[in-house]
């Protein structure tokens, strides 16, 4: 059973750099422009524009929204108090000329997040995902009472060669889930016969098999329509790149949560082309 559950997405965290650099969890400080109008929450993805952060949607294969770095904060001093407050979002409307957004903008940030396949429904990354471009969910609304972010990764249907704004750097396997088995019965292409689900399956649904010894063989496959408990079909991506065996039995299992980093020329650093 996976520890912690993983129950609603939460945004973009910032774990660790690429390639064994050192990680800090350095921030810097930018201004928020006075009285700006739209919420942004801790983990939500923002973009600088003349000079201030501004929230940005970034769910589209183009660069037109490209990212600055990951919301973690701010401070300003009340209108209404007139002392410093630390805030764990922006609620947006503040009249304050001092409004400080504190925000991670290293280039090479990776980060943690949920995977979704609409809103905040909860999906799942598989390992064959592992190196390619994935979408962002960028325009749920945060949680008020905590600050935090509501913001996802998008689940693909399937795996594309398409522009996207993040790449998938790995999967977690702390919060992974069993789905649990099924025996195969027939099927080669993308349509698999099986006896009765034990689970539903959602879309992104890591799909495997085991060998004589109990090994698990990776089918470089996932689930790409989701399949209620009880069911005795399963629709997958792409033919596995191993064919299954007849009464073999397959192993289903869910990722929630995944690591990305910002695909070149996405992040504001990394382009020529200013916001």
């Amino acid at each position: 059973m996976a520890y912690p559950v993983v129950s609603a997405p939460y945004g973009y965290k910032p774990v660790n750099l690429l390639g064994g650099q050192v990680f800090s969890g350095s921030t810097r400080n930018v201004q928020i422009q006075y009285n700006y109008a739209t919420a942004i929450y801790f983990g939500d993805a923002i973009k600088e524009v003349n000079g201030f952060v501004t929230r940005a949607s970034i769910a589209s294969a183009t660069t037109a929204n490209q990212t600055t770095g990951i919301f973690l904060g701010c401070y300003y001093t009340s209108p209404s108090t007139k002392q410093r407050l630390w805030s764990q979002y922006y609620p947006g409307n503040i009249a304050a000329g001092d409004i400080t957004a504190i925000i991670s903008d290293d280039p090479d940030i990776v980060i943690k997040a949920v995977m979704c396949t609409s809103g905040t429904t909860i999906g799942s990354a598989a390992q064959v995902m592992v190196g390619s471009n994935v979408g962002g969910i960028t325009t749920n609304t945060g949680n008020a009472n905590t600050g935090d972010s509501a913001n996802a990764i998008l689940v693909p249907t399937a795996l594309s060669t398409a522009t996207l704004p993040f790449r998938v750097v790995d999967i977690v396997r702390d919060t992974a889930v069993s789905l649990g088995t099924a025996t195969f019965a027939s099927g080669a292409s993308t349509t698999l016969t099986t006896s009765a689900l034990p689970q539903a399956l959602v879309i992104g649904t890591d799909v495997g098999s085991l060998d004589s010894a109990g090994q698990v063989i990776q089918s470089g496959s996932f689930v790409s329509a989701a399949a209620a408990a009880g069911a005795t079909s399963v629709t997958i991506n792409a033919a596995p790149t191993t064919a299954f065996v007849a009464n073999s039995t397959l192993v289903f299992t869910q990722y929630p949560e995944v690591l990305v980093k910002f695909n070149f020329g996405y992040h504001g650093y990394y382009s020529a082309t200013a916001v």
